[in-house]
């Protein structure tokens, strides 16, 4: 097995255009050497190694014990004993579940402008770091916090300084969510033109467009939106603000919506989702197989037991399962990431969905399928979930609580190769095995000690 240097140098040697053929036997010669002297030196393919967790990567359709191998910040090998000698380090993961990183596709994080009561800049976000790489969380997506107009502040404060992978919904309000009562019922600042050529200066960064809050009897704002995701071929989220019999819901999801745009909240009480028997409406299943995509959404106020489950119940899951993460929401029912997760595991999701719905899916439905999976050569974005037994509870967006006997909680967390949070030290040597020990960890690894913390790789 070649060390990841030598493969490195033996790319740049096959890629180099203006090589002469008397070239050719020496790099024929450094490839060689590099597959006799890893052995004799005994040099490693690996920076990291997660050895005997329970794999669920649903993408390559893997639910069994595997090792995951990492170099370079790139998944490098999921087999099923890979030797623990080829690795700069090893962790033991045994008795715990190895994921993707956790893909959360609607948070609110555009904080620290000091905007006061609001989601643009103001104290109603969170910046991200504090509730996601200690949930597992690798990936989060702004859902619609900046517009047009405020998305560079939005960059430069938080996507650029984050240590979470940032991306963004591109809110068809030019100030994006700089106040519902004002900001965001203004038709005039709601140009599709404007939105859709900031979403294709930021193709990295800008995965969609996001439609939110209004609360007018037009359908100004979903058809600007839905113009501005054709202009820049990328998929629109609604969250439908308030439901009004001008434009009713089910227009939104059969007829004004296309197929890949996403709808929100989906257990919101709002939504028309069961008739006076409790089935659920046939047009939410219409909807579904015209490509509408259903997520979560949480929030504050957006999720329901006496909706979500006789929903999963007769067969209508959440496409995708995220947080809403706000000021408001971030205490009160839906807590984090993790804790929505263990809600659907209670309600009678198996596992493997839960984990689809917080992974691949979510990837997927951002068109970011470099995510949300350990194919080989992928990021290397790893969460380490440990499936906790006992008596819990959880509270819905009403107070309503639900008994559970499982809850999900991160061992671990792994970023472009770099371990980011480490909850009981797996990653640590005793410090009793140390002697007179000085600061430990490994930068090529390790991104928890603070003079170990490297910007991470994007």
């Amino acid at each position: 097995m070649w060390h990841a240097g030598c493969r490195r140098r033996s790319r740049a040697l096959d890629d180099e255009d203006q090589m002469t053929r008397s070239a050719f036997p020496i790099a024929a010669a450094l490839l060689a050497a590099c597959v006799i002297v890893q052995p004799a030196f005994g040099q490693t393919s690996y920076d990291l190694l997660l050895k005997g967790g329970h794999v669920i990567d649903p993408k390559n359709k893997i639910n069994s014990i595997r090792d995951v191998a990492v170099a370079n910040g790139r998944i490098a090998a999921v087999a099923p004993d890979i030797p623990a000698s080829l690795a700069r380090k090893v962790v033991n993961v045994q008795g715990l579940y190895v994921t993707p990183g956790l893909v959360d596709i609607h948070a609110h994080v555009f904080t620290g402008l000091g905007a006061g009561e609001v989601l643009a800049g103001g104290n109603e976000s969170e910046f991200p770091d504090g509730f996601t790489l200690r949930n597992g969380v690798t990936t989060v997506v702004d859902a619609g916090s900046s517009g047009h107009r405020n998305f560079e502040r939005f960059k430069a404060i938080v996507i650029d300084r984050a240590r979470t992978r940032v991306l963004a919904f591109l809110n068809i309000v030019g100030y994006g969510m700089s106040g519902e009562p004002t900001f965001e019922q203004d038709l005039k600042d709601m140009d599709a033109a404007a939105t859709a050529h900031k979403a294709e200066e930021h193709k990295d960064l800008i995965v969609g467009i996001k439609v939110a809050h209004y609360n007018g009897p037009e359908w100004t704002p979903v058809e600007r939106g839905v113009e501005a995701g054709t202009l820049a071929n990328i998929p629109v989220m609604v969250d439908f603000g308030k439901f009004r019999p001008e434009r009713p819901f089910q227009e939104l999801v059969l007829k004004k919506l296309r197929p890949g745009d996403i709808y929100t909240h989906t257990y919101l009480g709002r939504v028309p989702m069961l008739d006076d028997n409790g089935r659920v409406l046939p047009y939410l299943f219409a909807a579904r197989k015209r490509g509408i995509i259903f997520d979560v959404g949480h929030g504050g106020a957006s999720l329901l037991f006496r909706l979500a489950v006789p929903a999963l119940q007769q067969g209508f899951p959440p496409d995708s399962i995220s947080t809403d993460l706000h000021s408001g929401s971030m205490n009160a029912g839906m807590k984090d990431m993790l804790n929505v997760m263990s809600k659907f595991l209670n309600m009678g999701l198996s596992l493997d969905d839960v984990i689809l719905r917080s992974t691949w899916n979510p990837a997927r439905e951002i068109r970011r399928e470099e995510f949300g999976n350990l194919s080989a050569g992928a990021p290397a974005d790893i969460a380490v979930l440990r499936v906790e037994k006992g008596d819990f509870g959880f509270v819905d967006s009403y107070g309503a609580r639900l008994a559970g006997n499982q809850r999900l909680a991160c061992e671990l967390t792994v970023r472009d190769g770099l371990v980011m949070y480490d909850l009981n030290g797996i990653t640590r040597d005793d410090w009793r095995k140390l002697g007179k020990y000085g600061p430990q960890g490994n930068p090529e690894w390790d991104a928890t000690r603070e003079s170990y913390r490297p910007r991470a790789r994007r």
